[in-house]
């Protein structure tokens, strides 16, 4: 339990990520409220965790929702959301991932497509499971809205969860959406056998590219060396049960992007989301070659010795 009385929550999403923050507010002693479409039960979820496939019941339910679903779905579900919310509610998003071609921020979707005006999103190094079995972990929240930052708070922070809060919104949804394709070249990189010290070397270039890439698209940088950053990224390095690690040990092995996502036990936003961010990059001329390198190992354009020798190089 937290200090903050019990306040009403509302989940939008039932996969293992809506089911983690569930857990995580429900620990906390806050009513809460998952909509999910499926018509069973989520296995592991909280006896008190009511579920409703009814979205107007979620938006009477609570003044904050917390939306959990793919960024590829995003814009859909926002627009029938949009018919039940109104401007007093709060949004915050934890969808590690940016949509459209023109990578829009998952909150400037929420705002396109409802009436709601005070948005956020959730980054930072804690994993679903954490969440669903009480490990102690941290998450990071921005938003430009102060009382939205302090909701959040309210309804996650307590003995097993500390909160990060930011405003630069731009700045965490870039960071997190980058940094999930940095876990991919981490779990391909370690896989081919990268030793340490490399390794160290690689993800710091990888990170500085990520904070130019995130500036161009108006970012502060600063926010890329916090929590929803680099601190995001160190914990990644004995995280092997990442999803994003996971997608790219298996590239590392031999299989083919579409065969890696198979197996994969959650979305990987980063699989749609590099050649995007490389574009993007050359567009505004900025030097991104391991995401460049990212994007040739999910094309098959490369191979494990051709990587491992560009990481030797620099121009």
């Amino acid at each position: 339990m937290n200090d903050h009385p019990p306040t009403p929550v509302g989940i939008l999403g039932g996969g293992p990520w809506g089911l983690a923050l569930a857990c995580a507010v429900a620990r906390n002693g806050h009513p809460t409220l998952l909509h999910s479409r499926r018509a069973e039960r989520p296995d592991r979820l909280p006896a008190q965790v009511a579920v409703t496939a009814d979205l107007a019941a979620l938006a009477r339910h609570a003044r904050l929702l917390l939306v959990a679903v793919p960024s590829d779905v995003v814009r859909e579900v926002a627009r029938s959301l949009g018919d039940v919310v109104d401007g007093a509610h709060f949004l915050v998003h934890g969808i590690r991932g940016l949509s459209g071609e023109g990578l829009t921020p998952i909150s400037e979707v929420l705002r396109e497509e409802t009436p709601c005006r005070r948005v956020g999103a959730l980054g930072g190094p804690a994993l679903a499971d954490d969440l669903i079995v009480g490990r102690a972990s941290v998450l990071a929240v921005a938003s430009r809205y102060p009382e939205v930052t302090d909701a959040v708070r309210g309804a996650l922070q307590g003995p097993l969860m500390r909160v990060s809060v930011s405003h630069d919104l731009v700045g965490l949804e870039w960071s997190s959406a980058l940094n999930g394709a940095l876990f991919v070249a981490l779990g391909y990189a370690r896989a081919i056998g990268v030793p340490p010290a490399l390794l160290g070397g690689f993800l710091t270039r990888g990170l500085h590219e990520a904070a130019r890439i995130a500036v161009a698209a108006g970012a502060e940088e600063k926010s890329l060396f916090g929590v929803a950053g680099v601190g995001d990224l160190l914990a990644a390095m004995s995280q092997d049960d990442r999803p994003e690690c996971q997608l790219g040990a298996a590239l590392a092995g031999g299989a083919t992007l579409a065969e890696a996502q198979a197996r994969s036990t959650l979305r990987v936003e980063a699989a749609t989301l590099v050649p995007r961010v490389v574009a993007f990059a050359k567009e505004h001329r900025v030097e991104a070659t391991i995401f460049a390198t990212i994007e040739a190992v999910f094309s098959g354009r490369v191979t494990r010795e051709a990587v491992l020798s560009g990481l030797m190089q620099r121009r």
